[in-house]
């Protein structure tokens, strides 16, 4: 039982449950053991447990199971919640609450912020910073990559250059600010990006597709001192190719994982930032009653629907 990208009310807590009660609206986001090195610098995304909490495991940290057919034991648990279901058991370091005052139809358009827009608009946020008159690429325009045209529509960039391949969405792109687009029907990236870039390159870019090739392409577009922040997924033992001498002149490839995000501090930065329009996540989404998440998996696959939200 998949599903990663919750939001709903709080139905009862464990007794050393602090962070929420019953009643509250929340997120579901990943979760973390909170004890590790790198969750007590605060970069949980990193956590040393972080695959078989969120990913691998399907069970709970102390191992037990989630879900039962009968006497038989099943994986759910995935990235700490499992939620295509009407009731979910999440980890209390994966749930951040929600202001008490949004609207019934503002919840569901905030699901998408446990993950894929996180994961964008922490790239651009917490990572790259763009600094005010700098270039920003993004590849694919995907929830990921157009989480990251919003995110960057907040800085000061000068020029936000999206690479795709499929028009709609392109447009879409366009729409939510970015200045110039790429499509590599008819364009390579390298090209396409020089040329939207005056022929300097890419200050920063965001690389969401998890395409080995567009990753090659892009590393060769930066500009001298850019930075790469890779964010889409290949599969595992995927190796890239580059030129390492033109890395020594400052340019830089960075791995992210869910937008460096400390989730109770960076979520309601991005609620906010949704409430006062400056994060329009409706442009993106369209909705579907649960019954038919067939379609909206088919509609996803077939690029008609870029985020589907689906609701109980």
């Amino acid at each position: 039982m998949l599903g990663h990208e919750g939001v709903g009310v709080v139905v009862e807590t464990g007794e050393r449950v602090t962070r929420t009660r019953p009643g509250d609206r929340v997120l579901l986001t990943f979760t973390s053991c909170g004890r590790c090195l790198t969750c007590r610098d605060g970069r949980p995304a990193y956590c040393d447990d972080h695959l078989p909490l969120n990913l691998l495991g399907g069970r709970r940290a102390d191992g037990t199971a989630t879900v039962r057919r009968g006497s038989t034991e099943l994986n759910a648990h995935f990235f700490g919640q499992s939620s295509f279901a009407r009731e979910v058991l999440a980890d209390e370091r994966g749930v951040v609450v929600l202001p008490a005052d949004l609207s019934d139809d503002e919840l569901p358009a905030l699901a998408p912020l446990g993950c894929g827009i996180q994961t964008g608009a922490g790239a651009v946020l917490n990572v790259l910073r763009p600094r005010p008159g700098s270039t920003l690429v993004v590849t694919g325009a995907g929830a990921v990559g157009l989480a990251a045209v919003m995110a960057a529509r907040m800085t000061a960039v000068s020029r936000i250059v999206v690479v795709d391949r499929v028009p709609s969405r392109l447009q879409v792109a366009l729409e939510l600010g970015a200045t110039d687009v790429v499509d590599t029907r008819e364009h390579t990236i390298t090209d396409g990006i020089r040329a939207a870039t005056g022929g300097r390159g890419a200050d920063h870019v965001v690389e969401t597709t998890g395409v080995v090739p567009v990753l090659d392409e892009v590393i060769d577009a930066l500009a001298v001192g850019g930075c790469c922040a890779v964010v889409g997924a290949p599969r595992t033992g995927s190796r890239a190719g580059f030129d390492v001498p033109k890395l020594l002149p400052g340019r830089m490839i960075r791995g992210v994982t869910l937008g460096d995000s400390e989730p109770e501090t960076f979520l309601p930065f991005l609620v906010e930032a949704y409430r006062r329009g400056a994060l329009p996540l409706e442009k993106i989404q369209a909705r579907y009653p649960f019954e038919k998440i067939n379609e909206a998996a088919r509609d996803a696959a077939d690029g008609v629907t870029i985020k589907p939200v689906l609701i109980f």
